[in-house]
């Protein structure tokens, strides 16, 4: 059974459990999701998950910071920048492993894959068994459209605000990534939206967020792991 490590006490620890930590960020999600959006998508589905592994696995506390400078020209906007988000990452595991079995990071910001990469390469390389794989939806929108969006309205309704949604940029993330890296989202949304959040649903969100969860319990309890630190199916 899945437990939250931040609610269990030391003596109720497993030696050697495995744990998943949830990765999100801090940053916009256009003007009608919250700044925690991908924290709360990556605990979610990291929790799911984490119920549908055999033995005990352990959820810790989501990391609630990422490298989100993409992202910095909208106001509420918290990057920790590459740099640190990695020294994280590795004290984070560093610390877990004087304990714990294998350790699984559930990513919800796509912003963060290449930090990770780098951080769980150099962890594998000290010999520890950790990696990581991301909460990502087959066919999903870049960011806060549908698929975010959907995904809120079922882990919490209350924190839409569906009156504010409208398209923003709906082309592919290939077509606009040079202007992108170049200026940042805002150069290419002026809402921050890049997607169509306004045919998301909590049904759509709830049958996504069964998908997700099943697909990482399937990557976790497989273990295959890529060059890159991610995990397999």
């Amino acid at each position: 059974m899945p437990g939250r490590l931040a609610d269990t006490l030391w003596p109720d620890v497993p030696c050697g459990a495995l744990v998943l930590v949830p990765l999100g960020s801090t940053e916009q999600h256009g003007p009608h999701l919250p700044l925690s959006t991908d924290s709360v998508i990556a605990r979610a589905v990291a929790e799911q998950a984490a119920g549908l592994l055999p033995g005990t696995a352990l959820v810790a506390p989501a990391l609630p910071y990422g490298a989100s400078g993409e992202h910095a020209g909208f106001p509420g906007t918290v990057s920790l920048g590459h740099e640190a988000l990695w020294a994280v990452l590795v004290e984070t595991v560093r610390s877990l492993a004087l304990w714990a079995g294998r350790i699984a990071f559930v990513n919800g910001h796509g912003g963060n894959h290449e930090t990770l990469k780098a951080a769980v390469g150099a962890l594998r390389r000290e010999g520890h068994d950790v990696a990581w794989t991301g909460c990502d939806v087959p066919g999903g929108d870049a960011h806060a459209g549908v698929t975010e969006t959907s995904l809120l309205l079922h882990l919490a309704p209350e924190r839409v605000l569906m009156a504010r949604a409208a398209p923003g940029e709906r082309r592919p993330l290939a077509a606009i990534m040079p202007r992108l890296r170049a200026g940042g989202v805002r150069s290419v949304s002026p809402t921050g939206v890049l997607g169509d959040p306004t045919g998301a649903s909590a049904d759509q969100g709830g049958r996504m967020l069964r998908e997700l969860a099943s697909d990482v319990a399937g990557r976790i309890t497989a273990w295959r792991v890529d060059g890159l630190g991610r995990l397999m199916r």
